[in-house]
């Protein structure tokens, strides 16, 4: 009767919001009954207790199959939030949103980034196993899990997770694979014919098979074979029928539209519901599936522990408690380097890498590495071992070559609590990780990324490697902050507001150039704009970001010498100089002053701080192959063309 009014509940939901996908709550309620009912541990009470186990619902589309366990198990999810599925200002959204909706891990939808998201948690429950368990305090000992199906299974990122998890032998991670055989367009063999099984095992996972999807015995028996195995990562296959016990059963028209009134009553008459009301939870129901005192009991066992482990290990504990409230050391702005004016000119990629082990050595929660890149985004931590199968407790990540999959799996580690990992490589390939980093930004995961060789100054790689338009696309993403230092005193600011952020991304822009040093303005940094070189009665004021600041300062020189005053402001950060106040803002950009923003990409995000009266010195096309100083003479990155522009303004 559980599973049955899961069921019915879920197309409930749909049916009255005529919206929703009642196809995969009807086929896969069974094993998300067994897992929840036999298998998590959660608390209704309090959904983020980090001893807990972790469940990605990475089918999102089957939304109403989440909010009607989390209903029923006693989370604050009533059964008015079911009746308002997919309405404005409702907790059930259409897809699983994380921080919007009580008792969920993760938000998901984008099909694949939920299973790579709980690759990330796995990953982090074994590297705090590794760093923080002693002996009679199992701290972190969770499993997680996953419901996923045919479109995750075919989306890339899948293959790179799988293949990753794998590899780093996660064996407390498993996924159960509503196998079905339908998706929207039509059944699955019409364009999917890989031996799953085959692929798992060659990645090095542990595969089970459940033959009949409402054979609720048989999946238990798989989960408990699963949780038996601790080298491998487990996928268990589980045959269902989608839409089961509808009139739709076993089609792709079960998938993605309301049963219909009809289709609903004919359902429910196939499952023996005797219930005549829609959402109706029976009274026995209601207590057998009431998870709150069962989960509270848990969580106290858990909590008895860590008292007993912050008696025992102090010292571990402290440092613990802070990474889980993401606390930062008050002083950590007094422990990043500083570099004088005059010094030797150097690349904030290189600057970056020393601010990092600087910080590593008093924010043990940072962690992370790139996609086969560190060398060249300088992204490892000095002294640290590689995160590998049995040095789980490394700081150092080898991605390989898997950026979509390497950021997922950063949301994944950042949502599971206590770490804050940095992914890294060029920013030309922010292409192939953008959908992770948006959802950073949706779930307010602090995920930083390092993305260097950050414009046509990279040089001979050509424009394959010359990203261009890779800044307006990350500056347009709600809830990120996208930062371009144009010094090692910028970058060193730019890392601390990166550390400082608790609820969004943060993209580190950096050169693979040499840059000058300018002089430290840190508060001016974080405020996201400043006044670098200031000129009496500025007849124009130059904007700038990254390399191209140093490009308006040679500038401002030669317009000096011709008698034209030019205020210098570098803009590192858009997104922190738009929170300003409006006084702080015509500070630095003086009204009625004509404006000339320089920076080698493409224009368009400057407009709003030119206007149309001002111009734009950018890159409205790729980039080429040659050295670096070359290109930016070609493409009018140059103090002389710069002056030619702002004469041609005034």
């Amino acid at each position: 009767m559980s599973v049955n009014t899961i069921r019915t509940l879920s197309i409930d939901g749909v049916q009255q919001a005529n919206s929703g996908h009642p196809g995969a709550p009807l086929g896969a309620a069974p094993m998300a009954y067994t897992l929840w009912q036999d298998f998590l541990r959660h608390n209704p009470r309090n959904p983020h207790w980090p001893g807990r186990d972790r469940f990605v619902l990475s089918i999102g589309h089957a939304s109403m199959l989440i909010y009607s366990l989390l209903h029923l198990t006693g989370y604050d999810l009533s059964l008015d939030e079911l009746k308002n599925f997919r309405q404005w200002g409702s907790k059930t959204p259409g897809h699983p949103e994380f921080f919007h909706t009580d008792g969920l891990d993760a938000t998901t939808g984008p099909l694949g980034q939920g299973v790579a998201m709980s690759v990330g948690m796995a990953m982090a429950e074994s590297h705090l196993a590794a760093r923080y368990n002693r002996e009679g305090f199992k701290v972190f000992d969770n499993f997680t899990y996953s419901i996923m199906g045919d479109g995750d299974m075919q989306e890339g990122i899948s293959h790179e997770a799988a293949s990753l998890a794998g590899h780093l032998q996660l064996g407390k991670l498993i996924w159960l694979y509503d196998d079905n055989d339908v998706q929207l367009d039509a059944a699955t063999s019409k364009a999917f014919s890989d031996q799953t099984a085959q692929r798992f095992e060659s990645y090095g996972w542990q595969v089970l098979a459940v033959h009949d999807g409402n054979d609720r015995g048989a999946i238990h028996e798989a989960i408990l074979d699963a949780q038996r195995e601790t080298s491998k990562p487990t996928l268990i296959r589980v045959k269902t029928v989608i839409g089961y016990g509808s009139p739709r059963a076993g089609s792709s028209k079960a998938h993605g539209e309301p049963l219909g009134a009809e289709g609903v009553a004919e359902t429910k008459k196939q499952l023996g519901w005797a219930y005549p009301e829609p959402f109706t939870v029976p009274e026995e129901v209601a207590a057998h599936m009431d998870a709150r005192e069962r989960g509270a009991a848990q969580e106290a066992e858990w909590q008895a522990m860590m008292d007993s482990y912050r008696a025992a290990h102090p010292d571990l504990a402290k440092e613990l408690d802070a990474m889980l409230a993401r606390e930062l050391p008050q002083d950590l702005a007094d422990e990043l380097p500083s570099f004088e004016v005059g010094s030797k000119a150097l690349a904030t990629r290189a600057a970056s890498a020393k601010v990092i082990n600087a910080i590593a050595a008093h924010v043990p929660a940072l962690m992370g590495g790139s996609a086969d890149l560190s060398g060249s985004t300088k992204t490892t931590i000095d002294n640290e071992p590689a995160m590998q199968a049995s040095v789980m407790a490394g700081r150092n990540v080898y991605f390989g070559v898997r950026e979509f999959g390497m950021s997922a799996a950063a949301n994944g580690l950042s949502l599971y609590g206590a770490l804050r990992p940095m992914v890294g490589t060029f920013l030309v390939f922010a292409d192939y990780l953008k959908p992770a980093l948006r959802l950073s930004a949706l779930q307010h995961q602090p995920v930083i990324y390092v993305l260097t060789h950050d414009s046509i100054g990279l040089g001979e790689d050509g424009p394959t490697h010359q990203p261009v338009e890779q800044l307006a696309m990350l500056r347009a993403t709600p809830n990120t902050y996208v930062l371009r230092p144009a010094d090692a005193n910028e970058t060193s600011a730019a890392w601390h507001m990166a550390l400082e952020r608790k609820d969004g991304p943060t993209a580190l822009i950096l050169s693979r150039q040499d840059l000058p040093i300018m002089p430290r303005n840190h508060s001016g940094v974080k405020r996201g704009a400043y006044v670098v070189r200031d000129a009496e009665n500025a007849q124009v004021i130059l904007i700038a970001s990254g390399s191209e600041v140093h490009v308006a300062l040679e500038a401002a020189d030669a317009l000096a010498a011709e008698g034209i005053g030019a205020r210098v402001v570098s803009m590192p950060g858009m997104e922190a100089f738009r929170a300003q106040d409006r006084a702080y803002q015509d500070s630095i950009l003086t009204p009625g002053v004509k404006r000339v923003a320089i920076e080698a990409a493409m224009p368009q995000p400057w407009y709003e701080w030119v206007g149309l009266e001002g111009a734009v010195i950018g890159m409205p096309g790729f980039g080429a192959s040659a050295p670096a100083s070359t290109l930016f003479e070609k493409f009018g990155f140059t103090a002389a063309n710069v002056v030619k522009v702002v004469k041609g303004l005034l």
